[in-house]
């Protein structure tokens, strides 16, 4: 029988270069494409995502993602050790954060440390390259418009995506489409901030010391209340949290009303991923838009 320690070993020893004695393994997350297992071994402590996709470059990509986010956040991102493929498994591994208790200060850290990851600035909205958001593909071709990008980059490909496969029909695209006209004056003109892209309750956790760490991002420098909405989606952030941010870098008045606009894209992200049960908030946004219509 097949011992799943020896491809463990072999992508340890890929890695680190010698031999590595695994002592524990243990499945910690399974996802709708993607294994964690955490490895106990003579070497130290180690978090090895795997999968078998045939697009082999979502490991490299998440790679690339945390080492961004690691020379521009001031909060603590996993130490990336290697991403590649090995034994037909497409893997990554990095450096394993220990389950533990939120220090006192917890969420205001975590404000202060995302307004200065945000204070990270570019020219153009977008990325040098395509990455992913879970396993679906983000476009980033860079603009120099914040509505274009949002439309042509994150609601356009998903929205025709969920076309294609029967999620939506034509009706209510031509009704998401219908409000594009209204993007330019809803968005606040900002510089283009750099984003964790995918900042919900479980791609953020607590370190050893109890300070907040960043995992699982989808990067791209975008309009920062995007990571602000989409930590609203699914709940899990402490009001502290949200206080600390703007009085480090304030929002531009009317936050509240553009959150469910921003969150067009990790529903339409959800709805792909997971079926129509994400579509009835993405219908209630466009009908609200609707109104707004001259």
């Amino acid at each position: 029988m097949f011992d799943q320690n020896q491809k463990f070993e072999r992508i340890l020893f890929k890695t680190l270069g010698s031999e590595v004695s695994i002592g524990q393994t243990r499945l910690v997350a399974a996802g709708n494409l993607n294994q964690a297992i955490y490895l106990d071994t003579d070497q130290g402590e180690f978090l090895l995502k795997t999968n078998y996709d045939s697009r082999k470059d979502i490991f490299a990509k998440e790679a690339n993602g945390l080492k961004i986010l690691a020379q521009h956040s001031p909060l603590k991102i996993p130490t990336v050790f290697a991403a590649g493929h090995e034994m037909e498994v497409n893997f990554l591994l990095m450096e394993w954060i220990a389950p533990s208790r939120l220090s006192s200060n917890y969420w205001q850290e975590l404000g202060v440390g995302l307004a200065q990851l945000h204070a990270t600035t570019e020219k153009r909205y977008g990325l040098a390259d395509d990455n992913y958001i879970a396993s679906l593909s983000q476009k980033n071709t860079t603009t120099a418009s914040w509505p274009e990008f949002f439309i042509q980059n994150r609601i356009e490909p998903l929205a025709g995506k969920a076309l294609y496969d029967g999620l939506l029909d034509q009706k209510f695209l031509d009704e998401i489409r219908s409000v594009y006209p209204l993007f330019d004056e809803i968005f606040p003109k900002e510089k283009p901030s750099l984003l964790h892209g995918d900042l919900w309750s479980g791609n953020v956790l607590p370190t050893k010391e109890g300070h907040p760490a960043l995992i699982d991002p989808a990067v791209y420098f975008g309009h920062r209340e995007v990571d602000l909405a989409f930590s609203r989606l699914f709940g899990g952030f402490e009001e502290e949290f949200y206080q600390a941010y703007n009085e480090v870098f304030p929002l531009e008045p009317g936050f509240e009303e553009r959150v469910p606009i921003y969150n067009l894209y990790p529903l339409l992200v959800h709805l792909n991923l997971f079926g129509t049960s994400y579509l009835p908030p993405i219908q209630r946004t466009i009908k609200h838009l609707l109104t707004r219509l001259p």
